[in-house]
């Protein structure tokens, strides 16, 4: 049974930083494709970041990049989603997701979603 659980959320002043992290278990993390997405209240599920599964080629939304840094740590089954310089634009429950599949993960289509953990930025 795959779990993920997001945590290191908070409020935050505009132009603070915040570092999430997400904890795997139930799966093999080496190879597993577990990348960030957040849900601004009243939108929809957007796509923040994603990883390979050895941590090389992070990628990034347009509206993060500059400020956002993933990376993960296999030895620790964790991602971390290193936040800084943090907009209003940013608050949001963030989430990670999981797939086993490079295509799922290409097509930002993830199997199993942990509960998030909330971020409110003050403006």
């Amino acid at each position: 049974q795959v779990q993920l659980v997001e945590s290191g959320g908070g409020l935050v002043q505009n132009g603070g930083s915040l570092r999430l992290s997400c904890a795997a278990s139930g799966l093999v993390f080496s190879m597993s494709y577990i990348d960030w997405f957040r849900q601004p209240p009243g939108k929809e599920r957007e796509f923040v970041a994603a990883i390979s599964r050895s941590g090389g080629s992070p990628r990034y939304a347009d509206s993060v990049k500059g400020r956002f840094t993933i990376s993960r740590d296999n030895a620790k089954n964790t991602v971390y989603l290193q936040m800084t310089s943090l907009k209003s634009e940013d608050t949001a429950v963030y989430y990670c997701g999981y797939t086993d599949y490079i295509g799922k993960a290409l097509r930002l289509e993830y199997d199993t979603w942990g509960q998030g953990t909330q971020v409110t930025v003050s403006s």
